[in-house]
C-alpha cells in the first residue's frame, strides 16, 4: 500500500496506468485541449481547458467510455471556470424556478472542478437529454453534480453530504491513490477462491472472503445482532466470538484487502466495516448511494445504543467518518473495476433502499459470481422483486432465511387484511397495538400499507393516532432523497410532492413515551425490530402487563433475540428499569406475528427465483440462514434442478478454478 502512495506522487504510476492514461488523452477531441489525465478510482478525469468541445457533442465521452471500458469523467481546468458568485447567479438563471433550489444548497467543490446542486426536482436541473447540464457546463465550466433535496429534513443527508465536501481534499488524493491500484498491470490469475467468514448456517456477521492470486475482497462484513449489539463487552462471555466475522483466521491482513463490497446496510451486513478503518484499513467501501446514507444513520445509532447500555463500541464516529470518506457509490447496473480482475455490479435485490444482488466478473471470462446478499422475490409495496437476469452465472450464493420447508408466508393480501383487522379489534377493546420494527425497510413498508388502508378504505379509519418514533423518520427522510430506487407507483407520489411517509394520519411522537401510553389507544411503529433494544424496547416494558395491548411482529426475530423469545411465549423477563435495576416484568399483552411482511424471500420465493435465474447457474451456495434451512435449501435445490448445490460452514473454503 506504502508503495503505491508513494508511486503517485512521483508520476511512476507503471507502463500499463500510464499506456492507458494516455490513449484516453489521445481519444479526446484536439480542440478540447487535454491538460491532466489522472485515475479517480475506478474511473478516469480528463481536465481540459474547452469542455465545450466534449459536453457539446454526447457522442465523445460515450464513445471513449466503450473504448477503454471505463467510465469517464471530462472536468475543465481551473484557470476556465467561472467565479462561484458569478456561477451561482448563472445557474439560478438558467434552471427553471419549480426546480426548488436555494443559493445555499450550490456548492463548489474546486478540487474535482464540479458544483453540486441540490434540488427538490432535479429532473428539472437535468433537463430533457441533459440540455441544461450541458448548458451550465458551457456557461459556466463548473461540471454540475445534481442531488436530491428529500421532502422531510434528513440530518444524515445534510451531516454526509457535508462530510465529503469539506473533505474533498481528502477524497481527491484517496480516489487517486485507489485508481492507480486498480490499474496496476499484473499476471493472469491462476485460481479463484471463497471463504465463508461469518453468515454461513447462521444468520449474522455476514462476509465472505473472495481471493485469487493477486486479489482479494470481503462482501459484507457485519456483526450478530445479538451480542454483537453489546460492543467490547467483557460480560459477553463465549457469546463474543459470535459476534464478530473470522477476520483473524482468514490469513491476511487489514491491508492486504483491495475492497469491501457492501451489499446493503444492515447491521449485520455492515457493522464491522468502521472497526476494519479503526485498526489501517484504506481501501474503498463500493455501495449504492442510498446504502452509504443509511449505513450512516444506522451506525452512529449503533455506537449510542451500545454507550447508553452501558458498554464499549467497537468503534467510534471518527471511525465512521472515515468510512464514509472512502465509500464509492454506484447505481445498479453500473459495471465497475473493483480490482484489475474483478468487474463488480449491483442489480436491484428487492430488500431495502439501495439493496443490491452483487454480479462479480472474474478475470477476461475466468468466472462468475452471483451474491444475493439479502433479497425478496415478492411482491412489497416498496420496491420492484429481485432482479433475475445476468450476463454470465457460474456459482450463485443465495440467502437462506426463509429456506426451511416449513418457511411458507401467507398472501400478501391477506396478511394486510388479518393485520389491520388484529389492529382494528385491539383500538376497539382499548388496548395499544406496538409494531417493533427495523428503522430501515419494514417501517417504511408498514407505514404504506397503514396509509393505504385508513386513507382508502372506510372501514379501517380509526380516531387512535398512528405514532412514529425513534429512527424511522430519519429512514423516511432517506427513503424521499432515493425515489428513483423505489417502484414506479411510489415514486411518482414523491415527486409530486405526496409523499406517503408525511400522510396527516402519522403523528411524530413527542414528549414523554409514557405521556404518549397515557393518552389512550394508539398504534405505535417504533424502530427496534427485534426488541433488543431501541425505542421500541421501552414501550415493550410499559405496554406489557397489559392484556388489552398487543405486539405484532412483522419481520425476522434472530434466534436468541427478546423477540424471538416472546414470540416462543416467555412469560416474564427480566428488563433495567429507570435507575438500572433489572426489574421482573409479566408479560400478558397479546403477540401476534404477522407473516407476510419480510423484506426476506420465503421458501417459495426462494426456489421460484432460482427457476427463473437466467442463465442458470452451474453451483448453488447457500447461506445467511439457521442451519436447517440452509441445509434444507441446499438439498431442495439439488432435487429440483439437479444442481450441484452445498450449505457451506464458517470457515469453509470453495476452490473454483
Amino acid at each position: 500500500m506504502g508503495y503505491l502512495v508513494d508511486s503517485i506522487y512521483s508520476g511512476n504510476e507503471g507502463k500499463g496506468s500510464k499506456d492507458l492514461l494516455e490513449k484516453v488523452k489521445e481519444l479526446i477531441p484536439a480542440a478540447a485541449e487535454v491538460v491532466d489525465v489522472e485515475f479517480e478510482g475506478p474511473d478516469i478525469a480528463v481536465y481540459v481547458k474547452d469542455v465545450t468541445q466534449v459536453y457539446n457533442d454526447e457522442t465523445v465521452i460515450r464513445s471513449i467510455s466503450a473504448t477503454i471500458k471505463k467510465r469517464i469523467i471530462v472536468r475543465s481546468e481551473a484557470s476556465r471556470l467561472m467565479s462561484e458568485e458569478e456561477a451561482v447567479k448563472k445557474i439560478i438563471e438558467i434552471v427553471p424556478p419549480d426546480a426548488g433550489i436555494k443559493e445555499e444548497k450550490i456548492r463548489f467543490e474546486k478540487e474535482f472542478s464540479q458544483v453540486y446542486i441540490e434540488a427538490m426536482k432535479p429532473g428539472l436541473v437535468i433537463g430533457k437529454g441533459g440540455v441544461t447540464l450541458v448548458r451550465i457546463i458551457n456557461e459556466t465550466r463548473w461540471l454540475p453534480k445534481v442531488l436530491r433535496t428529500p421532502t422531510m429534513n434528513s440530518d444524515v443527508i445534510n451531516g454526509v453530504r457535508q462530510l465529503l465536501f469539506r473533505e474533498s481534499d481528502f477524497r481527491k488524493k484517496f480516489l487517486k491513490t485507489t485508481g492507480v491500484k486498480i490499474n496496476r498491470v499484473v499476471m493472469k490469475s491462476e485460481w479463484l477462491k471463497a471463504t465463508g467468514l461469518g453468515g454461513f448456517r447462521e444468520v449474522g456477521r455476514s462476509c465472505l472472503l473472495l481471493e485469487t492470486n493477486h486479489s482479494k475482497i470481503l462482501i459484507d462484513c457485519g456483526i450478530s445482532p445479538e451480542p454483537g449489539i453489546r460492543g467490547l463487552d467483557a460480560n459477553a462471555g463465549g457469546d463474543q466470538n459470535k459476534a464478530f466475522p473470522y477476520l483473524d483466521s482468514a490469513n491476511i491482513t487489514i491491508n492486504d484487502l483491495d475492497a469491501v463490497v457492501l451489499t446493503h446496510a444492515h447491521m449485520d451486513h455492515m457493522g464491522f466495516i468502521p472497526y476494519l478503518y479503526k485498526f489501517g484499513y484504506q481501501g474503498p467501501v463500493y455501495c449504492t448511494p442510498p446504502s452509504r446514507d443509511l449505513a450512516a444513520l444506522l451506525l452512529y445509532d449503533y455506537v449510542k445504543l451500545v454507550q447508553k447500555t452501558g458498554g464499549t463500541p467497537l468503534y467510534g464516529e471518527k471511525d465512521i467518518k472515515t468510512m464514509l470518506m472512502h465509500m464509492i457509490t454506484r447505481d445498479y447496473g453500473e459495471v465497475t473495476n473493483v480490482t484489475d480482475e474483478i468487474k463488480l455490479t449491483y442489480h436491484n435485490a428487492g430488500h431495502i433502499l439501495g439493496s443490491g444482488i452483487v454480479h462479480l466478473h472474474i478475470g477476461e471470462g475466468l468466472y462468475n459470481i452471483v451474491h444475493t446478499g439479502d433479497m425478496k422475490y415478492g411482491y412489497t409495496r416498496l420496491f420492484d422483486q429481485a432482479d433475475s437476469r445476468y450476463p454470465r452465472i457460474d456459482a450463485l450464493f443465495i440467502e437462506s432465511t426463509y429456506g426451511g420447508h416449513k418457511d411458507i408466508t401467507k398472501d400478501r393480501a391477506q396478511a394486510e387484511i388479518e393485520l389491520m383487522d388484529s389492529i382494528k379489534r385491539t383500538i376497539a377493546g382499548g388496548g395499544k397495538v406496538l409494531i417493533p420494527l427495523f428503522a430501515v425497510g419494514r417501517s417504511q413498508e408498514l407505514a404504506l400499507v397503514l396509509e393505504n388502508y385508513i386513507t382508502n378504505n372506510p372501514n379501517y379509519k380509526m380516531d387512535a393516532p398512528i405514532f412514529l418514533d425513534g429512527m424511522i423518520l430519519e429512514a423516511s427522510a432517506i427513503h424521499t432523497a432515493y425515489p428513483e430506487y423505489m417502484k414506479m407507483s411510489l415514486r411518482k407520489r414523491i415527486l409530486s410532492n405526496n409523499s406517503p411517509f408525511e400522510s396527516e394520519i402519522f403523528e411524530v411522537a413527542k414528549g414523554e413515551r409514557s405521556e404518549i401510553l397515557e393518552r389512550g389507544p394508539a398504534v405505535v411503529l417504533a424502530s427496534g425490530g427485534m426488541l433488543n433494544g431501541g425505542v421500541s424496547l421501552e414501550y415493550f416494558k410499559a405496554m406489557a402487563e397489559d392484556p388489552k395491548n398487543m405486539v405484532a411482529f412483522v419481520g425476522f426475530n434472530a434466534a436468541s433475540s427478546l423477540g424471538r423469545r416472546v414470540q416462543n411465549g416467555l412469560p416474564e423477563v427480566a428488563l433495567p428499569n429507570e435507575d438500572g435495576k433489572l426489574e421482573p416484568i409479566k408479560i400478558r399483552l397479546q403477540v401476534k406475528t404477522m407473516e407476510g411482511f419480510s423484506g426476506h424471500s420465503d421458501r417459495l420465493q426462494l426456489m421460484k427465483f432460482v427457476e427463473k435465474l437466467r442463465p442458470n447457474p452451474k453451483k448453488i451456495f447457500t447461506m445467511h440462514g439457521e442451519e436447517s434451512k440452509c441445509d434444507d435449501l441446499a438439498r431442495s435445490l439439488n432435487n429440483r434442478f439437479r444442481m450441484e448445490t452445498r450449505a457451506p460452514m464458517n470457515l469453509d473454503s470453495m476452490r473454483f478454478r
